[in-house]
């Protein structure tokens, strides 16, 4: 599972929880996208989160 590339937030692991409170394992994934970035001059393409990417198009 890919990781986003400026804060770093990846995978969380958890419970799924029933009614009878059965604990079965489950995963959240971050919403990761992969974007073309200008890095230092250059088009690189990153993984990064929505939320960074928010970030970075209200700095602009």
């Amino acid at each position: 599972m890919a990781s986003c590339e400026v804060c770093g937030k990846g995978p969380q692991f958890g419970h799924n929880v029933s009614h009878s409170k059965v604990a079965t394992n489950r995963q959240w994934s971050p919403n990761i996208q992969k974007v073309t970035l200008v890095v230092d001059g250059h088009p690189r393409k990153v993984n990064i989160c929505t939320r960074c990417l928010r970030t970075l198009n209200r700095t602009k």
